[in-house]
């Protein structure tokens, strides 16, 4: 069963990065985190905090794919993330062409994800940032899994 959105408040940055800690460890190969929202809502320091969680070293360095478009990590357990940033893509051709059936066995992780067009996991878990009350504030919405693995996500908070 598909829940509805979860919507949570993230006070600060660092509410950010706990949120993206807390869904690291129900993440495996084939999943996809969709992160959707404006320029400076979060999306690029939501995805470090998670890839430093999953690699188990919060100071791994992360650079943002904004021009590499794709940066991928080897994980403990043998397996990769691929961190996709696809705003300066056109569409699903040049996603394609960046790897993307290859990186899937992995995690992949995809910034601005309208671009993937008929690429788009359908089970992916959507990550949804907004802007909060306050400057460092934001809103996550969360959505996309079924219900017991969203809910168990997110349940720490």
């Amino acid at each position: 069963m598909m829940p509805g959105p979860i919507t949570l408040p993230l006070p600060d940055l660092a509410a950010t990065g706990r949120l993206a800690t807390r869904l690291a460890p129900r993440l495996r190969p084939g999943d996809a985190v969709l992160l959707e929202g404006p320029l400076g809502a979060g999306k690029s320091a939501f995805a470090r905090a998670l890839l430093r969680a999953l690699a188990g070293d919060p100071a791994l360095e992360v650079p943002s794919p904004s021009f590499t478009l794709v940066q991928s990590y080897d994980l403990p357990g043998g397996w990769e993330a691929h961190h996709y940033d696809l705003y300066r893509l056109s569409g699903p051709t040049e996603v394609a062409e960046l790897g993307w059936d290859e990186a899937r066995d992995g995690l992949v992780i995809v910034e601005w994800p309208e671009r993937l067009g008929a690429l788009r996991p359908a089970d992916a878990l959507v990550v949804r940032l907004a802007q909060g009350a306050a400057e460092e504030a934001r809103v996550a919405v969360l959505s996309g899994w079924p219900a017991e693995r969203l809910e168990a996500a997110v349940a720490e908070n």
